[in-house]
């Protein structure tokens, strides 16, 4: 039996909401991230796994600052150091667009660096290239889809047609690769890519036709011990109470509020050849993201309507919260934001969107014009336009029905 830590899509460098430490000079959320990475390399070190497999995506793009290229190195030394054999696989937001120019994590193929390999090109590895670990892996990193198209000589005049012919392409390779396969020793599959009836973060189904997607039939043949994939945040299993298992363990840390609801993971998979077993290792003290929506019903006590949208201010301690509101134009005044940046004092960050609604005119009938109304019916129309309070516009009906019969009477 063979013990594999899973994990993906690390971003380290997300610092898209907070402040910096002063002590480390670092973007706080970037801290959140690197304590999650802390926590699996902490874990692969202590329990002495046989092979760590990141499925790409180190960053979130291809040029990152050196400040986190040595944060990461600086992780993925402590694995080499400790013996721990690592296989990096090239996502694509570690990938270049150009042709010959380098990865984001290639430094670890160019230094050499002991126990540490970059998979940057489709391979298939075996016990021979694979630090010796009786194992043999299948490697997808993520492609280039015009780097394909231009090796294969394919068209992009038909997007449907490019993608089908390139997950063939895929699909060819693959069996290619199982004829090659060594039944002594177990097989597992990785590739940093889009699978069919995976699940995005907020409950999205990936489409055909978005990137290039791998059939998730390709992924559940039976012929292969484990599945390790990375692209897709969201944590999931797509081929659960069976084997082999497919696992997406999702990001290391809440990237933005598409994420708001879900647990972060990395995995520990003791791979048996037909009988693998999957443990989720839960990330603990993940940064809280709060997501609130309101729409303004009343102009009174606008403050205590946005304060009752939200948590008690003990649960948003901490959290990086936005709240989304709705209201008439006209209302715009009435939203006091600094008493409710105070309120939220102890939130790690606050967003408040606001969405002033234009009201819109209630149309006539193209056969009705203004002169054939009675007065009291356009003021009824006026009553609605503005969404005045029905027992207000009773009232205001019967006032208006007095001041008109007293005119007429005169």
């Amino acid at each position: 039996m063979l013990t594999i830590l899973h994990f993906a899509d690390a971003h380290i460098d997300m610092a898209n909401y907070g402040r910096h430490d002063p002590q480390s000079g670092l973007p706080l959320r970037v801290l959140d991230f690197l304590k999650s990475l802390d926590t699996i390399v902490d874990t692969a070190i202590s329990e002495q796994v046989d092979l760590v497999l990141f499925a790409g995506d180190a960053y979130k793009d291809r040029s990152p600052a050196p400040t986190f290229q040595r944060e990461w190195g600086r992780r993925v030394m402590r694995l080499s150091r400790a013996g721990i054999p690592t296989l990096l696989l090239v996502g694509n937001h570690d990938l270049s667009p150009a042709l010959g120019r380098a990865n984001a994590i290639e430094e670890f193929t160019t230094l050499e660096v002991p126990n540490v390999r970059v998979i940057d090109r489709p391979s298939f590895l075996r016990p021979d290239n694979l630090f010796g670990l009786p194992l043999q892996v299948m490697a997808l990193p993520w492609i280039n889809r015009s780097g394909l198209m231009a090796h294969y000589n394919l068209s992009g005049s038909q997007p449907a047609e490019l993608y089908e012919g390139l997950a063939e392409r895929v699909n060819q390779l693959i069996e290619l690769w199982f004829e090659s396969v060594d039944p002594a020793f177990p097989t597992l599959l990785t590739a940093h890519a889009s699978v069919q009836g995976a699940r995005y973060g907020g409950e999205r189904s990936v489409m055909l036709g978005q990137d290039l997607v791998l059939p998730r039939s390709l992924l559940c043949d039976p012929r292969l011990d484990y599945v390790a994939l990375g692209h897709i945040h969201k944590p999931q299993d797509l081929n659960e109470n069976a084997h082999p298992p497919v696992i997406y363990p999702g990001s290391i840390e809440r990237v933005d509020f598409g994420e708001v609801a879900d647990e972060k993971f990395f995995v520990i998979a003791r791979v048996e050849q037909g009988c693998t077993q999957v443990e989720w290792r839960k990330l603990e003290g993940i940064r809280p993201f709060v997501d609130r929506t309101l729409r303004l019903e009343s102009p009174e006590d606008v403050l205590d309507q946005l304060r009752a949208a939200l948590p008690d201010p003990q649960e948003l301690e901490g959290a990086i919260v936005r709240l989304v509101v709705e209201y008439p134009r006209d209302w715009e005044a009435l939203l006091d934001e600094n008493a409710l940046r105070a309120y939220l004092s102890a939130a790690f960050e606050f967003h408040l969107v606001k969405g002033p609604q234009v009201e819109t005119r209630i149309r006539l009938p193209e056969d009705q014009a203004v002169g054939s109304l009675a007065p009291l019916e356009l003021l009824d129309l006026y009553w609605r336009a503005s969404h005045t309070d029905t027992a207000e516009a009773q009232d205001l009906a019967r006032l208006a029905a007095g001041l008109i019969q007293s005119s007429e009477g005169e």
